[in-house]
């Protein structure tokens, strides 16, 4: 029992690293071709652990190499324009100005259904209202509105408005995140007193 839990200990830790170093955390946002390499991780790394038989190397050599060519085709794509085309496609408009392109959603496998479903899950039920969409490389969908249905902004309205600082966290799972607290100019004695205004005593 203990070899093929270390082996699958083993081949778990290389493919965390494959997807670590593809630098995309959900598979909404991987390319087409990050998603060819991220089904073929898991195909090559079923194998050893399928068969006790089959050598380790067999599934984390195919792995290594196929990080390597990814990382290759990510440097050439930043190099080249053409190639990051024929890597990950273009872009495509599927409403412009108001008006659906039906012939691009042919080219691009799009169904109006498709379309109306994520219209509806950024809160547009109706189509006249939005003036472009345009279907990115990765399968989501931008969404821009009309003028006249866009969201008002306090730059709209003229209000004066501070930038918000970016938040930070100063305690995770009980622990006082240090470096966080000095970058927002506090120290410990002062995190203290606000958490015993709400009560808090211990972290």
């Amino acid at each position: 029992m203990l070899i093929p839990f270390l082996r699958t200990l083993i081949l778990y830790l290389c493919i965390v690293l494959a997807v670590r170093l593809m630098g995309k955390r959900q598979v909404g946002q991987l390319q087409p071709y990050e998603l060819v390499l991220a089904l073929m991780v898991a195909e090559i790394a079923a194998a050893p652990l399928e068969n006790v038989a089959t050598p380790m190397l067999h599934g984390l050599v195919p792995i290594l190499g196929l990080l390597v060519l990814h990382g290759l085709c990510t440097a050439l794509s930043l190099k080249s324009l053409k190639l990051r085309r024929i890597l990950n496609g273009v872009p495509g408009v599927v409403i412009r100005e108001g008006v659906i392109d039906s012939r691009q959603m042919q080219r691009m496998a799009y169904t109006v259904t498709d379309l109306l479903e994520e219209l509806r899950g950024q809160g547009y039920e109706d189509v006249s209202r939005i003036h472009t969409a345009i279907l990115e490389t990765n399968g989501r969908l931008s969404v821009f509105p009309k003028a006249s249905f866009a969201p008002i902004t306090a730059n709209d309205l003229k209000l004066p408005l501070q930038q918000a600082r970016t938040p930070l966290l100063l305690i995770s799972d009980g622990i006082i995140q240090y470096r966080h607290l000095q970058e927002s100019g506090h120290d410990p004695a002062w995190l203290m007193q606000q958490l015993s205004r709400v009560r808090i005593h211990s972290t």
